[in-house]
């Protein structure tokens, strides 16, 4: 499938909601025709009042005339796909996905598909469902790639050349890569956001409580933002992602234990040192070289 053939290509999207429904709307604006598919046909039906796909259906056959397919389900029916599903994908087409985790999916559907190649768009929000779709979630947010040496490189620039139309930026890793750097920067907020709302309702008095709420601003907002989202994909980072959740949660445990040393030892200059360092490096990772 070229690009420049749009008018005559179909391209299939398991599952419309975050990422799936963007997908859907932004390819339908690139000049595809997008084939939905949806678990429930309540859900399909939202789909269709929403535009997230020209044909929207619960029935996978209809991916039988797509040359692409994005399999955009939770990480739990990613790595657990319907034999329905499975069958209804043609063998000529390129298969793709959008799961957090890479090693898992790869060793699933390497065994699944011969053109499957392993992707992770790194962008969403704290909303999800079909509600959740949105116009150019993509633009300018990486999609990382991360194949293997039986990845089938025509299908891989297939997935490339359509993740530039979409505005992404393209990186390549190797899976297991790719899983301790998401584990990072990714999982292990949502973990430790969700403790500090854990601890904000666990500990505080009722006064407390009402004037924390009361007072709570842009700061609160950001550090808490991730721990607020969707409860199932945060189980299914801790889930498929566990080992390297357990070691980045060891260093950052050892962080705190040293934030708590200099704290009663009233070392003021010590953890000065560290907030330098930090300030430092949040420049390194959210601050982008000019052109």
């Amino acid at each position: 499938m070229e690009l420049k053939t749009k008018t005559s290509a179909n391209i299939g999207i398991v599952g419309l909601g975050l990422i799936g429904g963007s997908l859907g709307l932004d390819l339908q604006k690139l000049g595809f025709t997008v084939c939905g598919i949806t678990h429930r046909e309540k859900t399909a039906q939202k789909a269709k009042e929403r535009k997230l796909a020209q044909i929207v259906s619960t029935d996978p056959s209809i991916l039988k005339s797509c040359s692409l397919i994005y399999i955009a389900l939770p990480l739990e029916q990613l790595l657990n796909p319907s034999t329905a599903l499975i069958n209804a994908i043609p063998r000529n087409a390129v298969v793709t996905d959008v799961g957090s985790v890479k090693v898992p999916i790869l060793n699933t559907w390497n065994k699944l598909h011969p053109r499957f190649v392993a992707s992770h768009p790194m962008t969403g929000t704290e909303e999800s469902g079909v509600d959740a779709g949105r116009h150019n979630l993509f633009k300018n947010k990486p999609w990382v790639v991360t194949p293997s040496k039986e990845t089938d490189q025509k299908a891989l620039e297939i997935v490339h050349q359509i993740a530039l139309s979409l505005g992404s930026q393209w990186i390549s890793s190797e899976a297991q890569i790719h899983d301790e750097a998401v584990g990072l920067i990714s999982h292990l907020p949502v973990l430790i956001s969700a403790a500090l709302l854990n601890t904000l309702s666990a500990d505080a008095k009722p006064t407390l409580y009402s004037l924390a709420k009361s007072i709570a601003s842009s700061g609160f907002a950001d550090t808490s933002r991730v721990g607020g989202g969707n409860p199932t994909l945060g189980v299914s980072m801790a889930k498929f992602n566990k080992k390297n959740i357990e070691r980045h949660l060891a260093s950052y445990r050892h962080s705190l234990d040293l934030f708590e040393k200099y704290l009663l030892e009233e070392n003021w200059s010590e953890l000065e040192k560290i907030l330098i360092n930090t300030q430092e490096e949040r420049q390194n990772f959210i601050l982008k070289p000019t052109k």
